[in-house]
C-alpha cells in the first residue's frame, strides 16, 4: 500500500532529523512526527493511499498548525471538521513556554492553513475529492524557535546544519514522489519550490510555485484564493 510506504518514509525522516544538532540562535526544536504521530498517521492512512497528480509542498510546520496536530498546514477546524481527524497529541520532550502544545484543544487559528484548506474545501467540497488527485506535504518536519519563542526558518540555519537537514528532507521528498508518481510538485512559497527543484532535478517532473498564504505576505492578504486558483487554472492543473 502506498500509505504504508509513506508512513515508513515519514518514520525514517523522523529518526534522521532527530539525530541532528543545531546551534544558536536555535533554542528549542519541535518534531511533530514524534509527539503528534497519531494524527499524522491518520492523515496519511486516510488520504495518502494512492497515486496523485499534484503534490503541494510547504516549508515546515506552523506554530498553530502542524506543530499542534501533525497535519501539514493543519488549521484546527479544517483538520477536525473537514478531514475528520482528531487524535491524541502528546507534549514534546522540551516545550517552549511561549509555544505550548495543546493539540486539538488549540484555540489559535493557523491563517496559512485556513486559507490553503479553505480554498480546497471551497473547490472540492469533500476531502475525498481533493485527495483523489492531490496531496499536501511539508518539506521539513521540524519547528525551530529562538529563545524568545520567535520562529526561525530552516533557510537561516548554518550551512553545515542546513546541508545535513536538507539531505534528509530531500530523500524523504524523493521517496514520496517515487511512490505517488505525481505529474506536478507545487511549492507553496519560494523556499519549497527551490527545494523541490533541487531535490527532484533528476526526475521528469513539472514544478511550479504558488503564493504562500501567510498573512505576513501583503500580496497574500489581497485575494490569495483567487490568485492561486487563477494560476492553477492557467497551468491546466485545475479546469477552468
Amino acid at each position: 500500500m502506498i500509505a504504508q510506504v509513506i508512513l515508513e518514509a515519514a518514520s525514517q525522516l523522523r529518526e534522521e532529523v532527530n539525530k541532528l544538532t543545531f546551534g544558536e540562535p536555535v533554542h528549542t526544536i519541535y518534531n511533530p512526527l514524534d509527539y503528534a504521530w497519531s494524527p499524522h498517521r491518520q492523515y496519511i492512512e486516510r488520504f495518502g493511499n494512492g497515486p496523485k497528480k499534484v503534490i503541494f509542498l510547504g516549508m515546515n510546520p506552523g506554530p498553530w498548525g502542524m506543530a499542534q496536530v501533525g497535519v501539514p498546514f493543519g488549521e484546527i477546524d479544517a483538520v477536525k471538521s473537514w478531514m475528520n481527524i482528531d487524535s491524541k497529541v502528546h507534549k514534546p520532550t522540551i516545550e517552549h513556554p511561549k509555544r505550548p502544545i495543546t493539540g486539538f484543544e488549540t484555540t489559535r487559528s493557523e491563517v496559512s492553513g485556513k486559507r490553503l484548506w479553505g480554498l480546497f474545501e471551497q473547490k472540492f467540497v469533500i476531502p475525498e475529492r481533493f485527495f483523489q488527485d492531490h496531496f499536501v506535504a511539508n518539506y521539513c518536519p521540524l519547528v525551530f524557535m529562538e529563545e524568545s519563542g520567535r520562529n526561525y526558518t530552516p533557510d537561516k540555519l548554518r550551512r553545515s546544519e542546513r546541508d545535513a537537514l536538507y539531505a534528509a528532507c530531500d530523500e524523504h521528498l524523493r521517496q514520496i514522489v517515487a511512490v505517488m508518481q505525481p505529474e506536478w510538485v507545487i511549492g507553496v512559497g519560494k523556499f519549497a519550490y527551490d527545494r523541490a527543484n533541487d531535490a527532484l532535478k533528476d526526475l521528469s517532473l513539472k514544478t511550479e510555485t504558488i503564493l504562500h498564504p501567510s498573512p505576513a505576505s501583503p500580496a497574500a492578504n489581497r485575494g490569495w484564493s483567487e490568485i492561486v486558483e487563477k494560476k492553477l487554472k492557467a497551468l491546466s492543473i485545475w479546469e477552468s
